[in-house]
């Protein structure tokens, strides 16, 4: 199993568990849902409930819960479009540096690919919500939750070069 660190904080962003799709080389796209998770229980990733079990299940105390962000404590947090900006190009210069140092041959491409994608993220900001890494570190990766065309399925955008790859 692979385990996908943020380089910078080494957080546990997600694993290779999730349905993952790399985008433009820039991003991994990582599929998630709502799941029901009781206090003491094992989560349940299988497939939907029937309504009837849904509605015990949250009578029983259980709560829905995103998946990945369950899973990897990741934390809600919040931006205006500047404020984002300014996270936004502060990260993509930490990720340089770090690049250069591990991967030299890499900087380009990042920086040509990572310009093309905040494009689109900031075209589309109000589509998206934002999620850190467990300790919060506000120089970490801030990872974003869309949905996809349908409006119901759920997926993550994550920076490839931000991440590292550790095998469990």
């Amino acid at each position: 199993m692979l385990l996908y660190e943020d380089v910078l904080t080494g957080d546990e962003m997600f694993s290779d568990a999730f349905p993952i799709k790399l985008v433009d080389d820039v991003v991994f796209e990582v599929d998630c849902q709502l799941v029901t998770v009781k206090a003491g229980a094992d989560i349940d990733i299988g497939a939907n409930p029937s309504a009837e079990d849904a509605e015990e299940a949250l009578e029983d105390g259980a709560t829905q819960v995103n998946n990945v962000v369950h899973s990897f404590r990741l934390q809600q947090t919040t931006f205006d479009k500047k404020s984002f900006l300014t996270y936004l190009k502060g990260y993509m210069k930490a990720i340089k540096t770090k690049l250069a140092e591990t991967n030299p041959d890499r900087v380009t491409a990042f920086e040509e690919g990572a310009q093309k994608y905040a494009k689109k993220i900031v075209a589309n900001f109000k589509d998206y919500e934002f999620y850190s890494g467990e300790s919060m570190n506000p120089d970490g990766m801030v990872a974003l939750l869309n949905y996809r065309e349908d409006g119901v399925t759920p997926y993550f955008t994550f920076w490839n070069d931000g991440l590292k790859q550790v095998k469990l």
